[in-house]
């Protein structure tokens, strides 16, 4: 089992900063693809931003240029800096993680897909 803890979330006005922090715990040999997703009400879940393990990045349209996501695979942690926020951007964001792990001495491996419980942020206008 994986257990993600995230935290940075909070009120700030608009044109105000965040930084959203999502730790992984748990049982699994690495990490592939990291992400923020985030819930508005009445809204479907959206992605904001992903992070695969090789490092390389994709944005929703709607934050290209103002949020940047990072991780640092030591401490198996997933970073969203938010800049120039928006009162849009209010939302439940989410952390979601594809685990991997080797099952077998022959290298067979598993992967799976866990989400974080989500930390609010709301951006007033």
């Amino acid at each position: 089992q994986v257990h993600l803890v995230e935290s940075g979330g909070g009120l700030v006005q608009s044109g105000g900063s965040l930084r959203l922090s999502c730790v992984a715990s748990g049982r699994f040999d690495s990490i592939n693809d990291m992400a923020w997703y985030r819930q508005a009400p009445g809204q479907e879940r959206e992605l904001v931003a992903i992070i695969s393990s090789g490092g390389s990045t994709n944005y929703a349209d709607s934050v290209k240029g103002r949020f940047t996501i990072s991780r640092d695979n030591r401490k198996s942690t997933v970073y969203l800096q938010m800049n120039s926020l928006k009162p849009e951007d209010t939302a439940v964001y989410l952390c979601y993680v594809e685990t991997l792990r080797v099952v077998n001495v022959e290298g067979a491996t598993v992967t799976r897909k866990y989400w974080g419980q989500g930390t609010l942020v709301t951006v007033s206008s």
